[in-house]
């Protein structure tokens, strides 16, 4: 007879005997969307993923025996995978049309944007990841953003062009600052995810200066946003797999000219929007430590 584990807050259970583990499943412990992982399997998976587990019916073929795959706080196996993203479009909408209505009065910003940020990023599916959530709260964002509208207001009372490149500098600051902080609180199951995200602040200028630039060429951007991507991705730390952008370039072009010219009916933003943030979860993938070119 098999023997089963599943996962539970970040934890590995078990091993249960399959008869025991069934009962599991038949209260409700084991869910269709828990990890779950038996002897012969090659890494862990879905309850629901696998035949005859849910719903009765005998255990999935066995494959070559081995043991399971190594789990630490908060996490599961190496295996890699790509990521993946889906919301419905009612959802998407009305949530939409609150936050830009949120941020046309100013003030309610960084509320509007943590309320946001937790939605979209429980719509994002990441392997042997469960139930992805964001963690930050509304009021670390306040002394940031408002001290932003602050310099901006007095540069904008000096009347001194040149402070406008200081505005830019801090615009971008405050953003790898954002950056910073959403990767921190990024979790699993309720708990931190332990990650950071250490690219410089200075090299994180140098990239939107670049792409500032090239804008110039009208096309050189979507390569620039392509290379950019990958150094954000690579300087992801805190989990035992890498974190790989494949995107190209062309494919950040052409999609981006057609989901501008969509985009001018208005009527096809929600779905233009699920379809780019598909393409890139689709290219975001996890690989194991040193198998990433």
């Amino acid at each position: 007879m098999a023997s089963w584990f599943y996962a539970s807050e970040g934890k590995q259970q078990g091993p249960y005997p399959e008869g025991q583990f069934r009962d599991l499943i038949a209260q409700g412990v084991v869910r269709p969307d828990t990890l779950v992982w038996s002897e012969g399997m090659a890494g862990w998976q879905k309850a629901a993923e696998i035949p005859g587990l849910i719903g009765g019916g005998g255990a999935p073929p066995m494959m070559p025996a081995g043991g399971p795959p190594m789990m630490r706080a908060g996490g599961y196996g190496g295996a890699g995978g790509s990521l993946s993203i889906d919301f419905g479009i009612l959802e998407f909408t009305w949530r939409s049309i609150v936050m830009l209505i949120g941020m046309c009065f100013i003030i309610p910003v960084p509320w509007v944007f943590v309320w946001y940020t937790k939605w979209i990023v429980s719509c994002v599916k990441v392997p042997e990841r469960p139930n992805l959530s964001f963690t930050g709260n509304a009021m670390t964002l306040v002394p940031w953003y408002f001290g932003f509208i602050v310099l901006a207001i007095a540069i904008a009372f000096t009347g001194i062009q040149s402070l406008n490149n200081l505005l830019f500098i801090a615009q971008v600051v405050l953003y790898w600052l954002l950056l910073k902080w959403m990767v921190a609180n990024l979790a699993s199951n309720g708990q931190s995810l332990g990650l950071s995200f250490t690219g410089s602040v200075w090299a994180y200028i140098g990239w939107n200066l670049l792409f500032a630039i090239s804008i110039i060429t009208i096309v050189g951007w979507a390569w620039v946003a392509a290379a950019q991507i990958r150094w954000m991705c690579r300087n992801i730390e805190g989990t035992r797999r890498e974190i790989v952008f494949n995107g190209s370039g062309l494919g950040i072009l052409w999609r981006g000219i057609v989901a501008a010219i969509l985009s001018g009916f208005i009527i096809p933003i929600p779905w233009v929007y699920r379809w780019i943030m598909n393409w890139f979860a689709s290219q975001t993938e996890l690989v194991p430590r040193g198998a990433a070119f």
